[in-house]
């Protein structure tokens, strides 16, 4: 049976008893499993002072702090303590202290663990009991012990609270794009990003960028007869729109082709022509797993000013998307001179200075080049990213032009390592010159780069997304806001620490749900929340035990000797990479909507779309789990229902789609279902 069929199959029988399950009492049940008869009782509460190592404090260092329950408190200083609790099954559960921290009026930061694990979080100052929100963490079945550790300390435990977690609908993450004005094939992805978020997980993966996995030949460009030829004879045809001349003025063309349509790109070095097997990781994957991951990352490292050159980005991100029907999300490594004083302009602000040479160029803060001048008319960094975005709008141009929509990642990582400073975002932490000056300037710089491209070369195919970390609340302040962001994502990169499953070798598939979860606070839970890139994929099993559905995935490439991120055993547990292409929670390329590009984007269609019950523009189970609801509790979901999803008056058109006229039935979320499953068309949507 093949996976598609296999999930479609799943997915009827979830949502029939979803339906009903929903309709009956407005959540999910579950049945209860064998219990221990050890199994503590949740939410657990136990005072500070009965915590094992812990002794008991009614003042700190002469400060009094009344108000406290029980007998007193701990106070943590040299020494740990702890305490156990039991529970039936892998799960996630919400640890809060009730406490107070007067040492430092900054924050203080404090650590615990989990079975050996640790966490950290920052407790802000208060000279009266609070309660502190220490995490969202897994426990493992059977006996855990949670301690609090004295590696930073100083803070008073009156008492404890262990409670199952609760996590919010991550249905509320808007499927609208931040750029009013994007094209409604963007609009028509974004939407569909949001139908799966929460309930599957997206594949994904990076695809060497520059001159990674080059291959070269032995085929040259004959000036004399002006044509490309091996050392065979056999003759390639040249791209003619590729002309240039090198530094001695002699003419040669960037491009050639194959008969077998391969192309070649030319070697101002070498003098001959090559290509770079881009197809590496992909086609690993597919032999390995029978999947091609549904994204495709991208780079536009290559078209930065002083050494642009063409490696065809563009052309492939369009076959992807056009060919084979998958998703495109790129990065920008845009790069800056080391050096300022190897580049110069005129009053004019045109270029009479420029290095050729790719090693004066960073994106490391190792640079004197200021981000803040950026956006200050006249100076050389704005002249310089000037020219920079207008080639990266050029190959942006290039998608908007074929229909193409992008989830573009610009500034990624801005955060970089946690600040030891009192400032926790000064961009002492930084890793790129985009943020080396901080979060104030790496938002203002992200709000320049929107306006130019979206105002000045007026590119509308764009799904903003954003890089964000969670060292701490204080990383949130690098989120640019809900009017310029449409995703935000973590970067994952891990091997054997910090660990949450219980394991201690191999590579690391936690699914890092803490951090997940505090990216969704950070934002309010109104934008989705990816993992654009990763080291090791997170497991399916730790991905749902961990409630971390993260909207997708997108393993770093392969470098030619290592690390090798996909197909190194280092990284990557291969029979575990193959569970998650072949579960039914996990989507991939043949997997994606044919109709995926063409939706209009509108919320309310102008003329009936049989089987689109919930108006997204797009036919999905969520359809016919809608229709099933309306049947099912029509108080709550029917066109006037108290359910903020209830259907509309235009879906309850759509939803009449078995026998159009008839009224609502069963058969109508049926007909859905079978349509899904390719068994039958729907009216008008043949």
């Amino acid at each position: 049976m093949s996976k598609v069929l296999k999930r479609s199959l799943a997915i009827a029988a979830a949502a029939a008893m979803t339906a009903v399950q929903c309709g009956a009492a407005g959540l999910f049940t579950s049945a209860a499993g064998e219990k221990s008869v050890a199994a503590t009782s949740f939410p657990y509460v136990i005072e500070g002072e009965n915590l094992t190592g812990a002794d008991t404090w009614t003042a700190i260092y002469q400060n009094e702090m009344p108000g406290y329950s029980g007998e007193g408190f701990w106070y943590l200083t040299a020494s740990p303590a702890s305490f156990e609790v039991t529970v039936p099954e892998d799960g996630m559960y919400s640890i809060v202290v009730h406490g107070a921290q007067i040492l430092n009026e900054e924050g203080r930061q404090q650590a615990f663990e989990v079975n050996g694990v640790k966490y950290t979080t920052i407790a802000d100052y208060s000279r009266e009991w609070k309660d502190y929100n220490f995490g969202v963490v897994r426990l493992r079945k059977g006996a855990n012990t949670i301690k609090f550790i004295s590696e930073y300390g100083y803070m008073a435990v009156d008492y404890v609270t262990v409670s199952n977690a609760v996590f919010p609908d991550l249905s509320n993450a808007t499927g609208e794009t931040c750029d009013p004005d994007a094209t409604a094939e963007a609009k028509s992805l974004m939407k569909y990003l949001n139908s799966v978020y929460g309930e599957y997980i997206l594949s994904g993966q990076q695809e060497i960028y520059g001159g990674g996995h080059s291959i070269s030949t032995s085929i040259r460009y004959d000036a004399q007869n002006d044509v490309c030829v091996d050392e065979e004879g056999n003759t390639y045809e040249i791209d003619r729109d590729s002309k240039d001349k090198d530094e001695q003025g002699n003419t040669f063309y960037w491009h050639c082709t194959g008969p077998d349509g391969q192309v070649y790109t030319y070697s101002t070095q070498n003098h001959n022509y090559g290509y770079n097997d881009y197809e590496t990781e992909c086609r690993y994957l597919k032999e390995l797993t029978g999947h091609y991951p549904a994204i495709r990352g991208f780079d536009f490292n290559c078209h930065n000013p002083g050494f642009a050159w063409e490696d065809g980005v563009a052309d492939r991100m369009i076959s992807w998307a056009k060919d084979k029907n998958g998703i495109c999300t790129a990065s920008w490594h845009v790069t800056v001179p080391k050096d300022m004083s190897e580049f110069e302009v005129d009053k004019d602000g045109n270029i009479t200075k420029i290095s050729n040479d790719w090693q004066a160029y960073t994106y490391a803060t190792q640079t004197d080049f200021v981000t803040a001048n950026v956006m200050v008319e006249g100076t050389k960094e704005y002249y310089f990213f000037k020219e920079a975005v207008k080639l990266l709008a050029g190959e942006i141009g290039k998608l908007q032009d074929a229909g193409v929509p992008l989830i573009f990642r610009p500034f990624h990582e801005a955060e970089g390592n946690p600040s030891n400073t009192t400032d926790p975002i000064d961009g002492s932490g930084a890793w790129f010159w985009w943020s080396k000056e901080g979060a104030k300037v790496y938002n203002e710089l992200w709000k320049y780069l929107y306006k130019t491209l979206t105002e000045e070369y007026g590119l509308h195919n764009i799904i903003w997304e954003q890089n964000l970390y969670a060292w701490s609340p204080a990383s949130a302040s690098w989120y640019t806001g809900d009017d310029w962001v449409d995703i935000v994502g973590f970067d994952k990169y891990n091997t054997e620490y910090n660990r949450h499953d219980g394991k201690t070798s191999g590579p690391n598939e936690d699914a890092e749900s803490g951090i997940f979860w505090s990216l969704v606070d950070y934002v309010d839970n109104n934008k989705m929340v990816s993992m654009p890139e990763n080291s090791t994929i997170p497991s399916m099993e730790n991905m749902l035990t961990e409630n971390a559905m993260w909207l997708y995935f997108c393993t770093w490439y392969d470098e030619t000797s290592t690390p090798k991120f996909i197909s190194g055993e280092d990284y990557q547990n291969a029979d575990t990479v193959k569970a998650v292409f072949q579960s039914e929670k996990c989507i991939t390329l043949d997997e994606l909507p044919a109709d995926l590009y063409k939706s209009s984007g509108s919320d309310e269609p102008s003329t009936v779309v049989y089987g689109d019950a919930n108006c997204d523009g797009l036919i999905q189970m969520a359809d016919a789990v809608l229709i099933m609801q309306v049947l099912s509790n029509g108080d709550r979901f029917a066109e006037n229902g108290t359910d903020k999803t209830h259907i509309t008056a235009k879906g309850m058109k759509n939803a009449d789609c078995h026998i159009p006229g008839s009224g609502l039935t069963p058969n109508d979320a049926l007909a859905v279902q079978t349509y899904l499953l390719k068994k039958n068309d729907l009216p008008l949507n043949k």
